[in-house]
């Protein structure tokens, strides 16, 4: 059965600033009208390459929910594109949204969309990611540390107490906040490794926009630079593990270097029954979709008591210096033998999980194509 854990009281953000609806490009058409009964919510989603997440759960996940809700949404993707994120805002706002709801693409775009619709008078909700600086009103999200925390233990784990492993670290976009929480939870458990000397850091290597093929040529530069010695790689998410997976193979290392992840994405866990990838991050995105929608439908009906009362906890925005309303939901730590529960909570279907060179590792771990 699929659970809603509950939410943190409180995440201080950490800065590193350089640091249903309709589908389709800025200009689809949504309904012209939105009467009091049905308002018109706008969601925009950032990219479709950091991560198969956005498009293949997020947006259907909201359209459900917001159905449901009675409200007509239309979400649009800025397909990692800084101009078109803010031309689809500025075309949401014409259009008379009633709530703004966004996962900005970086700390200055993200301020500068949730500035014109304060001044519009229009309402902000940052999703799954927030705008340091920013002026949401409210933000719904995961525990970014603690995400970060899970990976960093699911290496330790795998790494099985190897003393004085050599640890290369592929982290997320330096845009991304999350990416800095992330990061700020692994160094909770593996910084005091690194001070004794217990781990070794090669280097910690940001990906900017999380781009995957970028972070294929990094890890290579970083590992033939390490005279080609690794033990193992704490990759942010599924993608970039998927990256670092391939040279590992071109390698032979491939199976024998624990490699961390997050999102649970198909390929994420094809490759953790592989035993390629020897950890992900299930973060369970329909909760994350369902808690936004009522949130922002909440907002969208005028009911700013019904919202508080949603958004329970607090985020620290140290760079406004304000704590913003948030809903901060839970993660999973999933290994090898953690995939068949995710089967069974739907997260991801048999059929495709267990195709192809998978079939024996599914049989193995009682996962049926039924």
């Amino acid at each position: 059965m699929r659970r809603l854990r509950g939410a943190a009281p409180c995440v201080a953000l950490v800065l590193l600033v350089a640091s249903c609806g309709a589908k389709g490009d800025a200009g689809a058409q949504a309904p012209a009208q939105s009467s009091s009964d049905r308002p018109l919510v706008g969601v925009i989603l950032p990219d479709k390459e950091s991560s198969s997440r956005w498009e293949s759960q997020d947006r259907s996940l909201l359209e459900g929910a917001f159905r449901v809700a009675g409200v007509d949404a239309v979400i649009e993707n800025a397909e990692g594109d800084e101009k078109k994120f803010a031309s689809i805002a500025d075309a949401m706002l014409q259009r008379g949204v009633k709530v703004l709801m966004t996962t900005p693409l970086s700390t200055e775009g993200g301020a500068t969309v949730e500035r014109k619709a304060k001044q519009s008078g229009i309402p902000v909700i940052n999703y799954d990611r927030i705008t340091p600086g920013g002026t949401a009103d409210y933000y719904v999200s995961f525990d970014n540390l603690n995400v970060g925390e899970l990976q960093a233990e699911g290496l330790l784990s795998c790494l099985g107490g190897k003393s004085g492993a050599q640890i290369i670290e592929m982290q997320g976009s330096p845009s991304d906040n999350n990416a800095t929480l992330f990061a700020d939870g692994q160094r909770r458990k593996l910084g005091p490794k690194y001070d004794t000397g217990a781990l070794k850091l090669v280097k910690s290597q940001p990906v900017d926009k999380w781009d995957p093929v970028a972070g294929r040529s990094l890890f290579e530069q970083i590992l033939s630079g390490n005279s080609g010695r690794v033990d193992g790689v704490v990759a942010a998410n599924d993608e970039l593990a998927g990256a670092v997976i391939e040279v590992l193979k071109d390698r032979g290392l491939a199976g024998k270097v624990p490699v961390t992840g997050q999102d649970a994405t198909l390929e994420g866990l094809r490759a953790v029954l592989r035993g390629d990838q020897c950890m992900t991050v299930y973060k369970p995105i329909r909760d994350e979709a369902e808690a936004a929608a009522r949130l922002a439908t909440a907002v969208a009906r005028g009911d700013r008591s019904g919202a508080d009362d949603l958004a329970t906890g607090n985020t620290r925005d140290l760079v406004s210096r304000r704590d913003v309303k948030s809903v901060l939901l839970g993660a999973d730590l999933i290994t090898r033998d953690k995939v068949r529960g995710l089967v069974a909570q739907s997260v991801v279907k048999a059929s495709d999980l267990c195709a192809g060179d998978i079939a024996d590792d599914c049989e193995e771990l009682g996962i049926f194509v039924g």
